[in-house]
């Protein structure tokens, strides 16, 4: 029993050392969003850190049309990376998990 419990206690921190290489990795997973007219194009990490943002001078004389494209595209690129982050989070997490008797059940 107590191997069992220190094998389970292993693949515990592998799970973990698993997600941090998968945070880690997701660092340099580019997520690309632009407004249709592509005047404003945002890119973003998959961990949802801002890494540009393009704006056309045709907006600078807009600032509510600019402000308006800024949350539209900024929401829109989150929203993929977080699509992205939670999946791979997801799958490191459960790849490494343990055989915990009834935790599938739980999982569903």
């Amino acid at each position: 029993m107590f191997g069992d419990m220190m094998g389970m206690m292993n693949k515990l921190k592998e799970a973990q050392e698993k997600v941090d290489a998968t945070k880690q990795r997701l660092n340099s997973v580019l997520v690309d969003e632009q407004t249709s007219d592509g005047l404003l194009k945002v890119t973003i990490t998959a961990n949802r850190e801002v890494k540009n943002i393009s704006i056309d001078d045709s907006l600078l004389e807009d600032k509510e049309q600019l402000e308006d494209y800024l949350v539209l595209t900024m929401n829109k690129a989150i929203e993929k990376a977080t699509k992205i982050n939670e999946a791979e989070i997801g799958a490191a997490a459960k790849d490494g998990m343990p055989d915990i008797p009834g935790m599938n059940d739980l999982m569903k």
